[in-house]
């Protein structure tokens, strides 16, 4: 009897780690085609971002970012990892912030990398962005002229929601390589 609830268990885990295995990579799979659905939108906005997708080092793109807030504030959302144009991880975003803010929405991000070294400390978790970075609000022809600091640029486009915010905080990110194929 002892040898069979050691199976059933064994059995059990083993169906288990394998369902959230699946579950992940399920995960992983809408959130590449949610990336590519916003690199389309990104382009669609103002063409010239197709000129920084094609020539910058690597990029990330958080194709869903929800953002809300009361006074202290935070935002979430997970991304796909371009180097070279090839997908090379999967990453997400966290931000915290705190001063005068209400509301909440949903916003598309994109990180553009000029070089390895802006992308290598992407990949080893050490990018913080803080209020000292602005993010570019996407508009048409805002691409065209955009300037890299410290080896990266950052665009958002607005999705849905209405947020006021007077604030400072930063944004931490997370990157986890994908198994090559």
């Amino acid at each position: 009897m002892k040898k069979h609830t050691t199976l059933f268990l064994a059995l059990g885990v083993f169906f288990l780690f394998g369902n959230l295995a699946a579950q992940k990579a399920s995960h992983d799979q809408m959130i590449i085609s949610d990336s590519e659905t916003a690199r389309v939108e990104f382009i669609k906005k103002d063409k010239w971002m197709e000129t920084l997708f094609t020539n910058s080092y690597g990029y990330v793109i958080f194709p869903n970012v929800g953002k809300g807030g009361l006074g202290i504030g935070g935002a979430s959302g997970n991304g796909a990892v371009y180097e070279k144009g090839n997908l090379v991880g999967m990453a997400s975003l966290k931000q915290v912030t705190v001063g005068l803010q209400a509301g909440g929405q949903a916003f598309r991000e994109v990180i553009f990398f000029e070089n390895s070294a802006a992308m290598e400390k992407f990949r080893k978790s050490q990018l913080k962005l803080s209020s000292e970075v602005s993010a570019i609000a996407l508009d048409k022809g805002t691409a065209a002229n955009v300037k890299f600091t410290d080896g990266m640029v950052v665009f958002v486009q607005p999705k849905a929601g209405l947020m006021y915010e007077l604030s400072v905080g930063g944004q931490a990110f997370t990157f986890r390589p994908v198994a090559k194929k």
